[in-house]
């Protein structure tokens, strides 16, 4: 990364220049404030840097930090779990388009004007600009542009990393928690 010069602010185009940041290092700078503020505060209760690196990644909609670090690093294999990341909560009333299979996905894009292909897991879907807003992005980022509306498509990319680097920066309120393996394998019912 190239060193800019003293009081330069980037512009949004410099993603699409090579100057993106590293969404899973946003994590780690979390989890060490964190623990940090839990040590200053006398509450640590014992939890460690790698506690707080879990419980970050699960805020994100990843099962566990190891899969934050693959996907948001742009270590991801075609197929692999991408988490619920590019998804909010509350968004049900807003039409999504869902698809198994990303070339499905691209040819339904190909027919639908101002559609965004996201990530779900192992699917995909289509949503429209009010959606994108939902997860705190803006939806006439050129960096949308630049991979074609498409995040699977254009993973790893710096404009992907520069959504991602937005997402991650995004009101924890426009994520859904990931459950952890523990409570992933229980359920509720009421007696």
């Amino acid at each position: 990364m190239s060193q800019q010069p003293l009081g330069h602010k980037h512009a949004r185009d410099d993603v699409l220049k090579g100057s993106a940041k590293v969404p899973a290092e946003e994590l780690k700078v979390r989890a060490r404030v964190r623990l940090n503020g839990a040590r200053r505060e006398g509450r640590s209760d014992g939890h460690t840097l790698g506690d707080h690196l879990q419980t970050a990644a699960r805020e994100l909609g990843f099962v566990h930090w190891d899969h934050a670090r693959r996907v948001l690093g742009g270590l991801a294999a075609p197929g692999d779990d991408m988490g619920d990341f590019w998804h909010a909560p509350r968004t049900g009333l807003l039409l999504h388009l869902w698809f198994a299979r990303r070339d499905e996905a691209a040819l339904a894009l190909a027919t639908q004007p101002g559609g965004f292909l996201l990530p779900y897991r192992r699917q995909c879907f289509i949503v429209q600009a009010p959606f994108i807003e939902a997860l705190g992005l803006d939806a006439t980022d050129p960096a949308w542009r630049a991979i074609g509306h498409d995040l699977v498509a254009g993973y790893g990319t710096p404009a992907w990393q520069h959504l991602a680097w937005q997402r991650v920066r995004a009101p924890l309120s426009t994520f859904q928690p990931r459950l952890s393996f523990a409570h992933a394998h229980t359920t509720y019912r009421e007696l």
